[in-house]
């Protein structure tokens, strides 16, 4: 804890102090363009690979960078209530849905469910992951070892996208071209991040 105490005195005395004009500006309202729908992961940092400032990006985090399909509920919906709040009040331009390399929410899929007894809400949440273990199980024969995690992963992406598009505000707004829908795959050792093509339906590296 030390060196976050340290960190934030560091804030404090020198980036704060770089950009007070924009923190000025943030104190009074946020007018995020793009709402950034990532794993909770800690080697991915939102800011930090989109080298985007403060008041950007408007983030959502969970587990496997999930999307719940959509549904009318009386329950407490963090993600879902952040979605509908970034589209029908920030107005956001974009939204990124954006998995990642040595996804552990991914690989999870695979664990028998006995091992997973005692994160038994984590468990439930990766129920909604379900339908890329289905259509993985379909063509596993065909794909090599080094190659099947990153599959299951990038999957998920569009898996995720799809669910996007059952919110009936959000395929409206896409539909009439008032908002873009991005699937990413950042692969953490090279430090590459990948855009799905909806036209070609493959991962092709942003440069």
């Amino acid at each position: 804890m030390k060196k976050l105490f340290e960190g934030a005195k560091e804030f404090s005395k020198n980036e704060f102090n770089k950009n007070k004009p924009l923190y000025k500006a943030l104190s009074k309202k946020q007018n995020p363009h793009t709402l950034f729908i990532g794993c909770s992961d800690s080697r991915v940092v939102p800011n930090l690979i989109t080298s985007s400032f403060p008041g950007e990006l408007f983030i959502v985090r969970n587990i496997a960078n999930i999307v719940p399909y959509y549904r009318q509920s009386s329950e407490y919906l963090s993600t879902t209530s952040a979605i509908e709040y970034a589209v029908n009040v920030l107005e956001v331009n974009n939204i990124i849905i954006c998995g990642h390399s040595d996804c552990g929410g991914c690989k999870a899929l695979y664990i028998e469910d006995e091992k997973l007894e005692t994160i038994p809400h984590t468990r439930k949440w990766l129920e909604l992951a379900n339908p890329v273990k289905e259509k993985v199980e379909k063509i596993k024969d065909d794909l090599k070892n080094n190659t099947f995690n990153r599959f299951v992963e990038q999957e998920n992406v569009i898996l995720q996208i799809d669910n996007l598009l059952s919110y009936p505000y959000i395929k409206e707004k896409y539909q009439n071209k008032t908002i873009e829908i991005y699937g990413w795959y950042y692969d953490i050792e090279k430090g590459i991040i990948h855009n799905y093509n909806k036209l070609t339906k493959a991962f092709e590296r942003i440069e």
